[in-house]
């Protein structure tokens, strides 16, 4: 099942005082005090409530799209927005706001512009229709709108089209910049590697030369790679093929480049390109793979640390599971929810890869090895490949609908296809693809014939 990273309105934003280089001010600010601002400084309070109404929601919408694409930091900069009007819309710091507008943005503030079809905030271009014209909304001609009648999304309409929408009541939250902390690189998946393939898929339509992602499915693998380096020579970054951050920022800039994503006529970004593969947090009540992934990691980790809980490998996040988790998260110094958000996973994650790099050579005996951390998927060459084709050979005495396999540490498509035969006979998505959980199961029918032969 997947799930969909839709834009939030934040909590602040950092507004800088001056044009983009100058050596101005930073503020951060309520959001909502910020709309309060802008719309304080931009439009006149005497004003029909539907011309004030339409103009707050451009406000709103304006903004949030300078966030959602991460106009200025994908460029270097340490805020959000400017006040420069020829840039971006007018905040006077510490100006006093209007009574009427004030309880007109607190009625919208977390309502925004889209065009049919997107999700992310229309680039509500705007000027005031007498000193200066645009392609866009003209608050002088708003109030002649009201004036004839028209409601707020009739204005809106008129100025940004018929099939545009309105998402009411958006949920709040705090705001973090998008890249993940650290590099991306093979073997790595989560919803930050579908985002970043995704990314490169569409930024190839306009440089061929980057090598298409056949599958987008926020696995790391060598395809991956090998877009992520393409990118990186043509636009002159270091060719790590990893993710760092200024990859990151880059591609981000230039998806939103050739998707023109800050331009009233933005090709816009689909609701298929915003689902995700895997769930944003697990809690209590959940069950499937992202639980059994958890439980796996987390049972490893207690078993070399006995000051954590064990952890029931059952599938399902249970009571037992959510005192394992809180357990985790007080000796490691998270917030005890029960909770596996984002930052526990990452810190689970991290503290798995730590115990297993750690142990002596040989330390696992004849048994299977433990997962080695990271995702195996076609393409890959190296050690743990080799164990893999080895406990796939052994399992297949017993279930010869397995493929037989050459033991050469290369994941190729018939190592692939053993993998999916094995995930397919015990009830697991065929993808191909080595993670946690297939590992495991592996692991413990190769364990379970190494046991009989003794």
């Amino acid at each position: 099942m997947t799930e969909t990273l839709l834009p939030v309105i934040p909590e602040s934003i950092t507004v800088h005082l001056g044009a983009p280089d100058s050596n101005a001010e930073n503020i951060t600010v309520p959001f909502v005090d910020y709309v309060k601002n802008v719309a304080s400084s931009e439009i006149y309070p005497t004003w029909p409530e539907e011309a004030l109404r339409a103009n707050i929601y451009a406000i709103i919408t304006y903004a949030l799209n300078r966030i959602y694409t991460e106009w200025y930091p994908s460029r270097g900069y340490n805020f959000d927005i400017t006040n420069t009007t020829s840039l971006d819309q007018a905040y006077v710091k510490d100006r006093e706001i209007y009574e009427n507008i004030g309880y007109i943005v607190d009625d919208i503030f977390n309502d925004y512009v889209v065009r049919q079809g997107s999700v992310q905030p229309l680039f509500t271009a705007f000027c005031n229709g007498t000193t200066s014209q645009c392609e866009g909304l003209s608050q002088w001609g708003t109030v002649n709108l009201a004036n004839q009648g028209f409601t707020p999304f009739r204005i809106l309409q008129n100025y940004y089209g018929e099939d545009i929408g309105i998402v009411e009541n958006a949920p709040v939250a705090e705001v973090d910049e998008s890249y993940p902390g650290v590099p991306l690189r093979v073997g790595d998946a989560g919803n930050n590697v579908r985002i970043i393939q995704v990314q490169l898929n569409r930024i190839a339509r306009n440089y061929p030369a980057i090598p298409i992602i056949e599958e987008t499915n926020g696995i790391f693998g060598v395809d991956t790679e090998n877009a992520v380096r393409k990118f990186q020579e043509i636009f002159s970054l270091r060719q790590t093929g990893e993710v760092d951050k200024a990859t990151w920022y880059q591609i981000k800039r230039y998806y939103t480049g050739v998707k023109g994503l800050s331009e009233l006529a933005a090709e816009g970004v689909t609701l298929e390109e915003v689902s995700v593969p895997f769930a944003n947090q697990v809690a209590e009540g959940d069950s499937g793979i992202p639980v059994r992934t958890v439980q796996y990691y987390l049972s490893i980790i207690a078993y070399f640390n006995g000051n954590l809980e064990p952890v029931p490998l059952n599938g399902t996040f249970d009571s037992g599971t959510v005192a394992a988790v809180k357990r985790f998260q007080e000796f490691y110094g998270l917030e005890p929810t029960g909770i596996v958000d984002t930052q526990t996973w990452n810190t689970i994650s991290r503290i798995y890869r730590e115990t297993v790099e750690a142990l002596p050579q040989g330390y696992q005996g004849q048994n299977a090895k433990l997962y080695p951390g990271f995702f195996l998927s076609e393409g890959m060459r190296n050690e743990s490949v080799t164990d893999l084709q080895t406990y796939l050979n052994a399992i297949r005495r017993n279930l010869p609908e397995i493929p037989e396999l050459s033991v050469t540490g290369y994941f190729g498509e018939q190592t692939e296809a053993a993998v999916q035969s094995f995930q397919r006979l015990f009830g697991l998505e065929p993808t191909g693809a080595v993670g946690p959980v297939t590992w495991s199961f592996i692991a413990r029918e190769y364990d379970a014939i190494i046991d009989e032969q003794i």
